[in-house]
């Protein structure tokens, strides 16, 4: 396992409780192997070099340790905007598991966002931290076609194994989300590929969904995402050139129709799919009385 320094890991939010109620950043590795050909964290901004190549950082348990214990006040500590915790790495390297047991220790909760179903392992250390504070577990599924997911997901759990860990997680009490994004043009934005996500998140357990009805395209991901489309979907990438041009945010061609049926399904299912309403749910019981963890 590569390392790179690192002089702090759990820092404060940008707009702290706005992104699914999180105080709270954790991001435990540098880089993804995952090979997602869509992937905004390639972009320049984040200075992620060589971003296939997965590093943990230095001494991280001591500096999570060391940043828990410094804060004034709990909250709820996000991992995986970055990279994913769940990276094949982990299994053996385990620093994500011992930085939830120290999340778990100092009575903060967590947010937990991945593609693998390695999650499941920590079910234990999860179900711990829930006694005691919020711990939402979201899923990345932007597809339920596994032969689809391995063209533009290729190196994770399929759709598949996902959906059975958000069942796993769901029966043991754990509030579980999806995230529906991106939503790739011409390649996932069908309206059957959304009803059935919806219908395959419900059957799940999950209790809500957050969707986005394109991607984002910039500098080094959008030249990486365009060779891919090159290899995988032979003469798409004119499409997004013709229609997007260097636009950094891409909605998908129907968005407002995809919207309505999406919403419309949500609604039909009882889920979730708005923001403060998914914070709202899986925060709920850890207000006034106990620490509190809203803004």
């Amino acid at each position: 396992m590569l390392t790179v320094p690192a002089k702090t890991i759990v820092t404060n939010a940008k707009k702290p409780g706005a992104w699914f109620g999180a105080q709270y950043n954790m991001n435990i590795y540098r880089g993804c192997c995952h090979g997602c050909i869509y992937c905004d964290s390639r972009s320049e901004c984040y200075r992620i070099d060589a971003f296939d190549t997965v590093r943990a950082k230095e001494n991280a348990l001591s500096i999570i340790r060391d940043d828990l214990r410094r804060k004034i006040r709990p909250g709820v500590v996000a991992t995986g905007s970055m990279s994913d915790p769940y990276n094949p790495f982990e299994k053996d390297e385990e620093l994500t598991r011992h930085a939830l047991e120290l999340i778990a220790a100092y009575g903060f909760g967590v947010a937990v966002l991945t593609k693998s179903n390695l999650i499941c392992r920590d079910l234990d250390v999860l179900r711990e931290i829930h006694a005691n504070a919020p711990v939402l577990c979201k899923m990345t599924v932007t597809t339920v076609d596994d032969a689809l997911a391995r063209k533009i997901e290729p190196r994770v759990s399929p759709p598949s194994a996902r959906l059975d860990a958000l069942a796993r997680m769901a029966d043991a009490g754990l509030p579980t989300c999806v995230l529906l994004m991106p939503v790739l043009p011409w390649i996932t934005d069908s309206e059957e590929n959304i009803r059935q996500i919806v219908r395959r998140a419900k059957e799940a357990g999950a209790m809500g969904i957050y969707p986005a009805f394109g991607l984002t395209m910039r500098d080094r991901q959008r030249t990486h995402f365009y060779a891919e489309l090159d290899r995988v979907f032979p003469g798409l990438k004119e499409k997004y050139i013709a229609r997007y041009g260097t636009r950094y945010s891409c909605a998908v061609p129907q968005v407002k129709q995809l919207w309505r049926v999406f919403t419309a399904a949500c609604d039909e299912a009882g889920l979730f799919y708005r923001m403060p309403d998914i914070i709202r749910r899986y925060q709920r019981g850890y207000g006034s009385g106990q620490l509190s963890f809203f803004e």
